[in-house]
């Protein structure tokens, strides 16, 4: 029986793989453990099932070197997860592709009409009392059918979002590291941005893309277009998007994830036109416990000896 430090509470059913071997945690508040009580307990446990607000890094894994055998995170992204140490201390690396695809699309494309329709300021003024009656030149948003959808990041996500757009008949363009050989493709990231009504982002974080929309990309957009990110706060400049909303450089914006979760610029909160969300693009039942169950069986079968398909590799 191995020990699995589990780091904060999962749907139900989301540990049955799991059965049989001891399990770590999670404390009782169901609060993330400081970083350094990560690092005590990785010294005593054969694995980690982690969040992406945890933070493994070079310290946790080699606390727990020796005995440690696999770390799998309840995400696809694993920007929080030091791969590259894992991969020094003989500690593989799991995530939860393919799960989450469809059910973050539908949320990205959920935002996409929210923003472009302006629903959140429509309804902030209904519930507080401010609407007087229809009026023709109320709540003006932008179309989403027949409009040009910009993608970033063609991965599984990015293409599920393409593949609602085409129901709105959405003329989509998509940029990507590498050319992929398929209609719409864009080479350059600002000829995309300049040329899109809608961009919606569908890239990894970490330093790569770090503020890869950053305020002179967001000076390229049309002052008509719409901004959507569901993948990692990071990947946009917070501060400059907050100045182009208020500016009125870009008209509107949909958020479900932030630079330093969770917290939000507090400009942004402020800012006109923009929807925001507090990181629920795979919160649905199914998805979640299938993220779950996902993870902890790659630790199950890693402890058991064998290689499970959702190893990331260094």
């Amino acid at each position: 029986m191995a020990r699995v430090l589990v780091t904060r509470r999962l749907p139900d059913g989301g540990l049955a793989p799991l059965e049989g071997h001891e399990i770590v945690g999670p404390r009782a508040d169901d609060e993330p453990y400081p970083h350094d009580e990560l690092v005590e307990l990785a010294a005593g446990v054969d694995a980690i099932v982690c969040l992406l607000t945890d933070r493994i890094d070079d310290r946790v894994l080699a606390a727990g070197a020796g005995r440690l055998r696999v770390v799998a995170n309840v995400a696809v992204g694993y920007d929080n997860v030091d791969v590259a140490a894992a991969a020094r201390h003989g500690v593989v690396v799991c995530n939860t592709p393919g799960v989450l695809d469809e059910t973050t699309a539908d949320l990205a494309f959920a935002l996409i009409l929210a923003a472009c329709r302006l629903t959140s300021t429509a309804e902030a003024d209904l519930r507080g009392g401010r609407w007087k009656g229809w009026g023709i030149t109320q709540y003006l948003g932008v179309d989403v059918h027949g409009a040009t959808l910009g993608v970033v990041g063609y991965g599984r996500i990015g293409r599920a979002v393409a593949a609602r757009a085409a129901g709105f008949s959405m003329r989509v363009l998509h940029h990507a590291r590498r050319p992929t050989g398929e209609e719409g493709y864009v080479a350059d990231l600002d000829t995309l941005l300049a040329g899109s009504d809608v961009v919606t982002l569908h890239v990894p974080g970490g330093d790569a893309t770090h503020h890869l929309i950053d305020a002179r990309r967001l000076s390229l957009m049309k002052p008509t277009a719409v901004l959507v990110n569901t993948a990692r706060g990071t990947i946009v400049d917070e501060a400059a998007l907050a100045d182009a909303l208020h500016e009125g450089r870009l008209f509107a914006a949909g958020l479900d994830v932030y630079e330093r979760e969770p917290e939000v610029h507090p400009r942004l909160l402020q800012a006109p036109r923009t929807v925001l969300l507090p990181h629920v693009g795979s919160a649905s039942a199914r998805t979640r416990t299938l993220m779950a169950t996902t993870a902890t069986s790659a630790v199950a079968t890693v402890l058991a000896g064998g290689t499970p398909p959702n190893v990331v590799a260094p």
